[in-house]
């Protein structure tokens, strides 16, 4: 059985003042960048705040992406 994938925010910072959207999955953790989920070396950020499904949904919505891109993020194998 493989682990659900969570979803965490980010601080608002200058660059990114809703934050940054990551997504956590068999214990890898992925950020959203223009191309997709890039995977992030090392722990999750320090700060970043676990958000609910539909929370990710609205990030989604505000900052313009897709809402299918939350069922796409990578699976370790």
């Amino acid at each position: 059985m493989t682990d659900m994938t969570r979803f965490l925010r980010t601080e608002q910072t200058m660059a990114f003042p809703h934050g940054r959207l990551i997504a956590s999955h068999d214990g890898a953790n992925y950020v959203l960048a223009p191309d997709g989920w890039d995977h992030l070396a090392g722990p999750r950020p320090r700060h970043a705040m676990y958000v609910s499904r539909e929370e990710a949904e609205d990030w989604c919505e505000r900052e313009g992406w897709d809402l299918n891109l939350l069922d796409e993020v990578p699976t370790t194998s």
